[in-house]
């Protein structure tokens, strides 16, 4: 079993996100990749776009380097047996450089294809845990765009297997919120 566990927490104090995550890897077994992307992710923009869209035999080499990380990242992906998502809500919705992440990992050809029935995704086979902490919004309430854009993104890349572990309201009573999480994921 390989698993990516992929943090995006910029919590300078011991992230709960990061640190159920990591739990979470020891449950499940197997080897870990751990991609921190809260330590950097370009953002994708025009350089970047106009790489993604030239056939890849007409890149020039600068276009071959702007799609390196993407292309790195891609492979752990793919690699990966099991994702680990450890995601701190901030403002409703995931970290910005877990966004950028996502924007690295959605591509036509790679991840998905397009077809005349819309995209199909070409990850299939794989699961994906979110472990998702917040300070005082309940996961999956109808100010939660966190969890529901989680999963959408995992469907969209053909990851329909998607377990959600919460540890939610940590401002109300983080033990709680811990203690409610580690049983979930001891039952994994």
């Amino acid at each position: 079993m390989s698993i990516l566990h992929i943090t995006s927490s910029a919590s300078p104090a011991p992230s709960v996100s990061a640190l159920l995550g990591r739990e979470t890897a020891t449950k499940i077994g197997g080897a870990v990749t751990t991609r921190d992307v809260a330590k950097g992710i370009p953002a994708v923009d025009s350089d970047w776009t106009g790489a993604n869209f030239t056939p890849a035999d007409d890149r020039t080499s600068e276009q071959k380097a702007r799609l390196a990380l993407s292309d790195n990242l891609i492979a752990e992906v793919k690699a990966a047996d099991t994702l680990i998502l450890s995601v701190p809500m901030y403002n409703f919705g995931v970290p910005s450089t877990l966004k950028a992440w996502i924007d690295h990992i959605c591509r036509a050809g790679h991840t998905f294809n397009y077809t005349e029935d819309g995209p199909v995704g070409l990850l299939t086979g794989k699961s994906a845990v979110l472990v998702v902490t917040t300070g005082g919004t309940p996961v999956d309430s109808g100010v939660d765009f966190t969890t529901p854009y989680l999963r959408q993104v995992l469907g969209f890349i053909g990851i329909t297997d998607v377990t959600v572990i919460k540890s939610d309201l940590l401002m109300q009573d983080q033990d709680k919120a811990v203690a409610s999480a580690r049983e979930v994921i001891a039952a994994l």
